[in-house]
């Protein structure tokens, strides 16, 4: 940990920082003063830089006399070691330094965004994005969570282009001779260096909306900001609402939310200049699907959320990030659910979280949080795991706990630790005072420890009493540890002599038996979807709850029921055969969260079930989805709700695509050829007509729908004809799309996504990865850092395949390849699942597919 930390012998309070980008020729140049205070007398100076060239390095003792400096960079340790011919003494100093940088291509640090104008002239942006560990690419500083310091930046940038960062312009200097301008903006709070940001380029605001007496503005390129409407509205709510749930003000003057055209990730949360990538933040509310509306939605509310968790009140160190980001999963969640009671949002949570189930059932999984020592770890962290079993953790103990006495907690935590850091036990201390109750013993399990238990409910005797056992959840349970054990807060509901009965016991121990009144007609384990566990239930309790009437249990319990008995199915506890049954059994289901589980299901035999089961496949699928489909239709009504039109274009793709089902192909086709004469259909049903054309397209469809993509007026309408070219099944037209991904015509950051598609698909998947084969050291240049090789990555697990399987481990045998962590661990054993599971079940799956 020494060789990564930096010392605390001289600690940053303030910088003053001023810099001059040059757009076109991708350079800057700055100068800053950092306020520094020096713990002990010590003639070196530690701090980081990476990528930058320090031409001079000065310290002064406040009285005039200053001190040069002797510079050494170590680039790999992106450390610069600065030493003065004498002692500095303790006490305050300013260190002033000179320095010069790349505006480099790689989406990190201080980089250029490109894009095309309304003229057709290309234009460039200046852009941050610092978080983990790169605001030491922009100017030297102490680069890690811990050193929070004030900062007041200053720009000097071109007249005509707009200049944003955290704080609001304390004033504005033309410099005419020059043809440029100087802004220098407000102070910050304390804060740490990863959120710091600036953006220079030619960017139009929207109009202000205040909430609480804060003016929030969508920044855009020009042409676009009237897609901003619908951001500015989720967030003035937000920002309403997070102040109210907080009892604390927000800690900026102003609030930005910039749209750029090239950025790495979904969102950063730079303190009052919230950076997004453009679908994240902007979209047309009449031709956006529900689904894109949500994500908006999500975004901004999770973006804001950290304006409180993690800004205000950060992580010490990276080990800790859950801390940040869980905690904006959860409040993202709980607030746009406020927002938009409709959308039934903790629902739609319950199956997000199911990612997470996946990842962290797997041998290589890992706690949410664990010891971070060099940056790439820290960049590891930004998975399901830290998100979404994160939020989900937080979700299970806001329930036991109460709301209200989670949301007291909360406060008194935040009240705490403003303007500072803390820890996962500042968190916890908290929350035990406002209830009373020892919240350790109860989440470091959950915390500190990979995976999570399979509870397993049974009927004992005549069935009065039933036992709750407890046991990890392994995919893979070669070798498997069988003894560890959580405190499981269990919530169950029983019918017993015609009345209702809800229970709940905190499960801490192997087993733990509840005696009921008498013999219970159903039971339902988990009760409401909020415990981050799977439920496997003895057949004398499974069956009740498959016959009884759907209203027996809410939408997220009967997804519930349908996830885990296909993880179960996957692990190979529950038989393959036994499961295809049981979805024969929601033919009649209306929730569009209940047929997101049983259509992912579908999916995955999709990519596993060998060529020769392909038409039993998709015979299964039509009659799995048929009544649904011929239920929903092609239009919507009126009295429908936004997830009811959701379910529609899902089941009419699922259906065309993995059913095959020509009539829906055709009927598709036809809503297409019309549309240039009728009104478009709903987005929902538009999003799926598109990408069933793609299926069953040729050439003149990728032509056309390669033009719509360069021409989309939206980012979504962007990614829908982008994505759907990796619909397109002819070997030719596979290629076509992979050259995009590295000639220039796909962004950067989007490129590894459209990889991943292909590699996922059945019909992709083996031209998709003998091209990242052939591409891989151009791949590993072009693409951003390593997130983008990380998410293309993601495309390996559908390989599934024995062959496949023995190449991709043999490709990355012989490379070192490493995204921080576990990441490809886990997905060469996701992919090794999915190889077993073929293997394993392929006789049983030719049984069943051959009685359809």
């Amino acid at each position: 940990m020494t060789s990564i930390r930096l010392p605390r012998t001289v600690v940053p309070r303030r910088y003053q920082i001023r810099i001059e980008p040059d757009l076109t020729a991708g350079t800057f140049a700055g100068d800053e003063t950092i306020e520094v205070t020096v713990g002990e007398p010590t003639a070196e100076v530690v701090l980081n830089a990476a990528d930058l060239t320090i031409a001079t390095a000065e310290i002064d003792d406040g009285a005039g006399r200053w001190l040069t400096a002797t510079i050494r960079v170590d680039e790999a340790a992106e450390r610069v070691l600065l030493r003065f011919v004498e002692p500095l003494q303790p006490g305050p100093w300013r260190l002033a330094l000179r320095f010069s940088g790349i505006l480099n291509d790689k989406l990190r640090g201080f980089y250029r965004s490109r894009f095309t104008a309304g003229d057709g002239r290309a234009a460039i942006l200046a852009v941050t994005q610092f978080e983990a560990t790169d605001a030491r690419r922009a100017f030297p500083c102490w680069d890690e969570p811990a050193f929070k310091a004030v900062f007041q930046v200053t720009l000097v940038v071109d007249e005509a282009l707009a200049a944003v960062s955290n704080t609001a312009m304390a004033s504005v200097r033309r410099m005419p001779e020059r043809g440029k301008k100087e802004v220098t903006f407000a102070p910050t709070i304390p804060m740490s260096t990863y959120l710091l940001a600036f953006v220079i380029g030619p960017l139009e605001p929207t109009d202000a909306v205040q909430a609480d007496g804060i003016p929030i503005r969508v920044w855009a390129v020009p042409g676009k900001g009237h897609l901003g409407s619908f951001a500015l509205e989720v967030a003035a709510f937000s920002l309403r609402f997070f102040r109210e749930y907080f009892a604390v003000d927000y800690p900026g003057d102003k609030l930005d939310l910039i749209a750029i055209p090239d950025f790495a990730f979904g969102a950063m949360e730079n303190l009052g200049a919230i950076t997004f990538r453009e679908t994240a933040l902007l979209a047309d509310q009449g031709s956006a699907t529900h689904a894109e509306l949500a994500r908006v939605a999500h975004v901004v509310a999770h973006e804001i959320a950290h304006m409180w968790f993690g800004d205000l009140v950060t992580m010490a160190w990276w080990n800790g990030l859950w801390l940040n980001e869980a905690f904006a999963t959860f409040m993202e969640v709980l607030a746009v659910d406020a927002w938009k009671p409709a959308w039934g949002r903790w629902d739609n949570f319950g199956v997000s979280r199911t990612a997470a189930f996946l990842t962290d059932g797997l041998r290589s999984s890992r706690p949410i949080e664990f010891e971070v020592v060099a940056p790439k770890d820290a960049e590891a962290m930004f998975d399901v795991l830290t998100y979404e079993k994160g939020g989900a953790v937080l979700r299970m103990l806001e329930q036991y706990l109460g709301p209200a006495v989670f949301r007291d907690g909360v406060r008194k935590y935040l009240t705490a630790h403003q303007f500072s850091n803390a820890e996962t036990t500042d968190l916890w201390k908290a929350l035990g005072i406002a209830s009373g109750q020892p919240i350790p013993e109860m989440m470091d399990g959950w915390i500190f420890r990979q995976g999570f238990p399979l509870v397993t409910v049974e009927a004992e005797g005549t069935g009065e009493i039933v036992r709750f056992s407890q046991r990890p959840f392994r995919y893979l349970a070669d070798g498997d540890d069988t003894k560890s054990l959580w405190q499981v807060p269990i919530t169950y509901r029983a019918r017993v002599n015609d009345n209702i009965v809800r229970g709940h016991i905190l499960l801490s121990t192997a087993e733990e038996r509840v005696t009921f009144p008498g013999k219970p007609d159903w039971l339902v384990a988990n009760e409401g979807g909020h415990g981050f566990y799977r439920v496997r239930y003895g057949r004398a309790l499974l069956a009740p709850l498959l016959r009884a009437p759907a209203e027996t249990l809410a939408a997220i319990e009967r997804f519930n029921l349908v996830s885990d008995a296909w993880a179960a199915t996957v692990a190979g506890m529950f038989p393959v055969a036994d499961f295809l049954e049981l979805t024969g059994r929601f033919r009649h289901e209306a929730d569009r969260h209940v047929w997101t589980s049983l259509l992912a299901s579908f999916g995955y035999l999709a990519r596993v079930a060998p060529t020769d089961l392909r038409s039993g496949l998709e015979a299964l699928v039509r009659d799995r989805l048929g009544e649904a489909t011929r239920r929903v239709g092609w239009s919507s009504r009126a009295e429908e709700s936004d997830l009811d039109r959701e379910l529609r274009g899902e089941l009419l793709r699922t259906m065309g695509t993995l059913g095959n089902d020509g009539e829906v192909q055709q009927a598709a086709r036809g809503l297409y050829d019309r549309a240039a004469e009728a009104a478009a259909p709903d987005p929902s049903v538009h999003a799926a007509v598109i990408a069933l054309v793609a299926h069953t397209g040729g050439e003149s469809e990728y032509q056309e729908f390669l033009a719509r993509f360069k021409a989309a007026t939206t980012p979504q309408g962007e990614q829908r004809y982008l994505r759907a070219l990796t619909g397109f099944r002819t070997p030719e037209l596979i290629r076509r799309t992979l050259e995009f991904c590295v000639n220039g015509e796909v962004r950067m950051q989007d490129a590894p996504f459209v990889v991943r598609d292909l590699l996922l698909s059945f019909h992709g998947r083996e031209p998709a990865w003998g091209f990242v084969k052939e591409h891989w050291e151009e791949m590993e240049r072009l693409y951003p850092s390593q997130s983008g090789l990380r998410r293309l990555c993601e495309g390996i697990t559908g390989l599934a395949t024995p062959a496949l399987e023995a190449d991709v481990r043999s490709f990355f045998g012989s490379r070192t390849v490493s995204f921080g962590g576990k990441t490809l661990e886990q997905y060469l054993e996701q992919l090794q699942v999915a190889v077993r599971f073929q293997e394993r079940e392929t006789s049983a799956l030719r049984v069943y597919l051959g009685k359809t």
